[in-house]
Parts: structure tokens; C-alpha cells; sequence
């Protein structure tokens, strides 16, 4: 009797082993199986966390550029300085600054005008935002003598086929001088192969240009040290296609939309 008793008590003991081992044998597997379990990691906000933090990458602000060129040819965004240029300029022509929307009233007159003789020529259409650049504001008349849209001098006018003295100033006449104008930017972009350099010649000249050119081994315009004016001169015609088409972006409030500019060509 007493070897029975103690053969059911240590069956019991046994069992009651064998669950117990079940049991944590049980809470293992649901601690590895669900995630749930596990301890939650604080969330990271990454919106917070700078991008890049070596000053070879891009800047977070100078990305931005990437979406600015001017006739297919794009900024380096890598560069700072590059960025800071773009911005000032886009500032310069802001309502804030220009307190007028003279410049888009001049776009309405001079687009449709402007843009089918570009394309006859060839040369790109963000072209046409160089009169606006250099007579937007002050009507066409420089103290330096410059006179009309594309601002010739006599001389350069006469070279490209313009009527200037005795009482006759064809730089005054749209339609002649974008012609003149066209045929000197084709010229100036045969000599550099860079619609760009092309630009930057029109304001200060091949000759100065070409100098600059040999004298920095650099035949990049955002890598060239200009300057003032011709260094700025790119920048903003870059930041006048962009106030042209979207003026609500730079506090432009009563305007012409794009499509209503271009919708005489």
C-alpha cells in the first residue's frame, strides 16, 4: 500500500513537472512569434534629420535649382554658391521689390511678337525673356546709349542690319531688331557652343567674354567669376522665366496666366 502511494505521488510530481515545462515552453514561442511582444522602439522623425551633412553634397535649399535652367541647360545644384546667386535674383524681381506688374504687361506685348521669330532662327524660347531682363523697367533707354528691346548699340545694330541715324531707329521696331538680335545670339553660339556663354556674350560682349574664358580655363558660366552685371546677367533671365510663370509664387497678385500670355502666337 505504501509503495503504491508513493508510485501515484511521484507520477504526480513528474506531471506536474512536465506542464510546468509546457508552459514556458509556450510563452518562448509567443515572444519569438509575435512582434507585438517585443519592445517598441521610439519612432525616429527623419524630417528632422539633415539630409547631408558633408558640404560636398547638395544642400538641402540648393535642390531646389534643379528645377531652374535656362535653354536646357541645367545649374550645377551641387554648388552654394550657385544657389545663392539664383535666390538673390529671384528676389530682386519679386513684387516686393518691383512693385509693378509692368513686367508682365511688357510680356503680353512682346512674346507674341518674339517667340515665332526665335523658333525661325533656331534659337531657344527662354531667349525671350531678355528683353524683359534688359528693358522691362526702364522702357528701352540706357544712359549708355543702348536703345530698344534687345538694348543694341549703334553700332552692333548697323553690323546686323538695322537702320540707326538721320532721324530713323530701327532698334525701336520689335519685329527688326529680334531679327538683328537673333542673328547676333546664332553667331555668339556657334563661337562658344554654349547657349549660356551665348547669353552671358550678349551683355558683355565676345571679345570680354573670350578673355575670361582663356584667362580662368573655365568655359562654364556658373563656374566663372564675372563680372557683376554679366555674373547676375543669366541668374536673371532664370529668374524672370520663372516670375513669368508663376508670378503668385513671387506675391504677383493681379497678372496674366502663361497660357493667356502665349495665346497669340
Amino acid at each position: 500500500m505504501t509503495k503504491r502511494h508513493l508510485i501515484t505521488c511521484s507520477v504526480m510530481v513528474v506531471l506536474v513537472i512536465i506542464s510546468t515545462l509546457n508552459i514556458y515552453s509556450v510563452k518562448g514561442s509567443k515572444t519569438d512569434a509575435d512582434p507585438v511582444a517585443k519592445p517598441l522602439v521610439t519612432a525616429v522623425d527623419y524630417t528632422s534629420v539633415p539630409l547631408f551633412t558633408s558640404a560636398k553634397l547638395v544642400p538641402t535649399k540648393a535642390a531646389a535649382t534643379a528645377d531652374y535652367s535656362f535653354a536646357n541647360e541645367a545649374l550645377p545644384v551641387n554648388d552654394a554658391g550657385v544657389n545663392r546667386r539664383l535666390q538673390r535674383s529671384l528676389q530682386k524681381h519679386n513684387y516686393r521689390n518691383v512693385h509693378s506688374n509692368i513686367l508682365q504687361t511688357k510680356a503680353f506685348q512682346w512674346f507674341p511678337i518674339i517667340e515665332p521669330i526665335l523658333r525661325a532662327y533656331g534659337i531657344p524660347e527662354d531667349f525671350k525673356y531678355i528683353p524683359l531682363v534688359e528693358a522691362g523697367l526702364d522702357g528701352g533707354f540706357s544712359s549708355k546709349g543702348a536703345r530698344g528691346i534687345w538694348q543694341f548699340m549703334p553700332g552692333t545694330a548697323r553690323t546686323y542690319g538695322l537702320k540707326v541715324g538721320h532721324g530713323i531707329d530701327e532698334r525701336l521696331n520689335v519685329h527688326k531688331s529680334t531679327i538683328a538680335a537673333c542673328k547676333y545670339i546664332k553667331e555668339l553660339y556657334v563661337q562658344f557652343n554654349s547657349w549660356t556663354l551665348a547669353a552671358a556674350a550678349y551683355n558683355n560682349g565676345e571679345i570680354k567674354l573670350q578673355h575670361a574664358i582663356n584667362k580662368q580655363n573655365e568655359d562654364n558660366y556658373f563656374l566663372m567669376h564675372l563680372n557683376s552685371e554679366t555674373g547676375a546677367y543669366v541668374y536673371n533671365l532664370i529668374a524672370m522665366k520663372q516670375i513669368i510663370n508663376t508670378p503668385e509664387k513671387y506675391g504677383y497678385k493681379a497678372y496674366l496666366k502663361p497660357s493667356e500670355l502665349f495665346a497669340f502666337n
